[in-house]
């Protein structure tokens, strides 16, 4: 046993948040606080006082912020990262003996004890804190101790030692001892600040063009940058861009043979004329691609590409590294499968493979390459079905050299390997959104979402739909559930995405049987009217505008939600840091009737106070109307307008 260790009293346990005992970082971004907390004691009576240390990964020297005692031996502090990269945060507690003698002198005087002693102790205390002090403050801590030993008036000795100046100064000078530090150095990754705020707007490059019939170009992409960023996206995110396999070519509606001139999907990915590094000649060239990067980023847009790792039958590495893919016993590569669903066009790689660290090498090149033509985000697709160590690597490797990468983890799949995606480095998540169809279900996912530790790595990304996904009640529900879908997704999640043009389009037939569009543009080239407007782009549009100057829809983070005596109503508040800026979303989720009744606003996370009146401005409508105390009456009629987006404008005095 070390004898040092043996004087050190104070306990420091259950640090909130810890995740997987310290194995991963927490998320933030840059400006956005994190709130560290922990159970810190010691045997008896004593006083203890605690520290938050932090510092950047790359700075050796530690800030320190004090802890804030919260009571039953919880503490709690804060501080704010001001630059990306990893941050490092650790705990200290000490016994603090001069504030525990300045409780114990306090009492013993309002108990009319006689405290020359205590005095004494006092004194003692300030002249080993001078002995340590600068030479400017041992003067007055020496006087302050002669004061205590020399004290007429124990009255005035109280107040003196007792008193703010005599704290401080003993604090500052003072050194501490036998201090506890807590075992384990956590961390914190912290990125830009699109990485909590973004929204994604998907289309297929190749349905771009103007003329029926004509193969869509990055040109052609250009031209409807005009168009997206007047909609209010600052993302888009495009499909695999890539030649595309001719082998096994899936047709029209994914038909298992591809007709003459079919175009095939973009998953399947690679051909003669190139792979993952090279770009489908339709489309343009690598400058045309460029130019398009920096076209967008001049309509305050950025690019995602796709990152799926899986090959076409002709990709150029079947041949360059066979030893890359499995090989069945007829002598053919094993294509991917999901029983009783075949994907003949599309070959996935085997991680493990011995030959897995030239692999992955090979893979973080295509995301170095694509990172030099200007990309900075990418939407990976499937993750779930790759190495969960080669993510964590190469995540983490390509983000030490280019911290302002995010990576979206497209990941429809069980909750545990979702979460463990989220753990080991992905910036944001798909989710379970598009199948929570009512308001409890709702409610249920995003309180998990939002307070419980998956708040502390798992950044959703709400998609009302996919080229994969057209979830039943957009088929049904025609505009009205359209309108409610993205206006949910867009508030109650501050990164979302849509599948365009045909979200806005509100078009709803889907494949027999099947939870996916008919004629899907994953398997041919649509030409679409993009000048046409409708009630649901109005909307979007409308919805990212009111984003972009309410900072309350800017964090997931911040939401109550309200209740409603009419199970078919949603409510729900938002807040910004301050309190500032207030919202209240109130939406029928019954995209058929009118649905109304009295909901109940969350005025205590709010910080509005009860029995007043608030002014309520529906920023969608303009409307305005005047609410009382926490009930109140709404009526929602979803073919003229099945939500209502309030911002809390005026409160009576009184009012928080």
């Amino acid at each position: 046993m070390e004898a040092l260790e043996g004087t050190k009293r104070v306990i420091i346990e259950n640090v909130k948040p810890e995740l997987n005992c310290g194995q991963y970082p927490v998320k933030r971004v840059v400006g956005e606080e994190l709130t560290v907390s922990a159970d810190i004691f010691t045997d008896g009576h004593d006083e203890v006082k605690a520290v938050l240390l932090y510092r950047h990964s790359k700075k050796k020297k530690w800030e320190e912020v004090p802890m804030e005692f919260l009571g039953n031996d919880r503490w709690q502090g804060t501080f704010i990262p001001d630059a990306m990269g990893l941050y490092e945060y650790t705990l200290q507690g000490w016994i603090d003996h001069f504030y525990t003698w300045q409780k114990g002198l306090k009492k013993k005087f309002e108990a009319n004890q006689d405290i020359t002693v205590e005095l004494q102790i006092g004194a003692q205390f300030l002249e080993a804190a001078a002995a340590e002090a600068k030479p400017g403050q041992q003067k007055r801590l020496r006087k302050w101790a002669e004061e205590l030993k020399h004290a007429t008036s124990f009255a005035d000795a109280v107040e003196l030692a007792t008193g703010s100046d005599v704290t401080d100064q003993y604090n500052a000078s003072a050194e501490r001892k036998n201090v506890t530090t807590y075992s384990k150095i956590l961390g914190v990754d912290v990125e830009r600040q699109k990485a909590l705020f973004s929204a994604w707007y998907e289309f297929f490059p190749r349905s771009a063009a103007q003329e029926a019939g004509r193969h869509g170009t990055f040109q052609d992409c250009e031209r409807l940058l005009p168009r997206i960023a007047e909609m209010g996206f600052d993302t888009i995110y495009l499909p695999p861009i890539h030649p595309i396999g001719r082998e096994f070519r899936k047709g029209k509606n994914n038909a298992v043979t591809a007709q003459p001139g079919e175009p095939g999907s973009p998953w399947a990915i690679g051909a003669a004329e190139g792979g993952h590094k090279s770009i489908l000649p339709e489309l343009g060239t690598v400058e045309d691609f460029r130019n398009f990067v920096q076209s967008a980023r001049d309509h305050g847009i950025e690019i995602a590409l796709d990152f799926a790792i899986q090959c076409a039958p002709d990709h150029p590495y079947v041949k360059e590294h066979p030893q890359w893919f499995k090989w069945r016993p007829d002598g053919t590569v094993q294509y991917a499968e999901n029983p009783p669903k075949k994907y003949q066009d599309v070959l996935p790689v085997n991680f493990e493979t011995e030959d897995w660290q030239n692999l992955w090498k090979e893979l973080r090149s295509i995301l170095l390459y694509w990172i030099d033509q200007g990309v900075h985000i990418f939407r990976v697709d499937n993750p779930h079905t790759k190495s969960f160590h080669f993510w964590e690597w190469v995540i983490k490797d390509v983000r030490r050299q280019h911290p302002q990468i995010i990576f979206l983890a497209e990941a429809f799949t069980r909750p545990r390997v979702m979460e463990r995606l989220g753990k080991i480095g992905f910036t944001q998540s798909y989710t379970y959104f598009t199948w929570r169809t009512t308001p409890e279900e709702m409610r249920e996912y995003v309180t998990e979402l939002t307070k419980t530790d998956m708040r502390e790595y798992y950044r959703p990304n709400f998609w009302p739909n996919t080229p994969d996904i057209l979830p039943p009640h957009l088929t049904h529900g025609g505009e009205p559930a359209h309108i409610a879908r993205v206006v949910m997704a867009a508030t109650l999640s501050s990164n979302y995405g849509l599948y365009g043009p045909v979200y806005e389009f509100g078009l709803t037939e889907p494949m027999p049987g099947k939870e996916e569009y008919i004629n899907s543009e994953k398997y041919e080239i649509h030409h679409w009217d993009w000048g046409r407007l409708t009630k649901i782009r109005e909307v979007i549009t409308k919805i990212n505008r009111i984003r972009k100057v309410n900072p309350a829809l800017q964090t997931t983070w911040n939401v109550a939600f309200g209740d409603a005596d009419n199970p078919n109503i949603l409510c729900y508040g938002k807040w910004d840091s301050n309190f500032e800026n207030r919202m209240l979303v109130v939406i029928n989720m019954d995209p058929h009737n009118t649905q109304s009744g009295w909901v109940r606003v969350p005025l205590d996370e709010l910080k509005l106070n009860k029995g007043q009146q608030y002014l309520m401005h529906d920023l969608l409508s303009e409307h305005k109307y005047t609410w009382t105390d926490e009930w109140n009456y709404v009526e929602l009629r979803p073919w003229e307008m099945p939500v209502h987006v309030f911002r809390i404008e005026t409160v009576t005095a009184g009012l928080g």
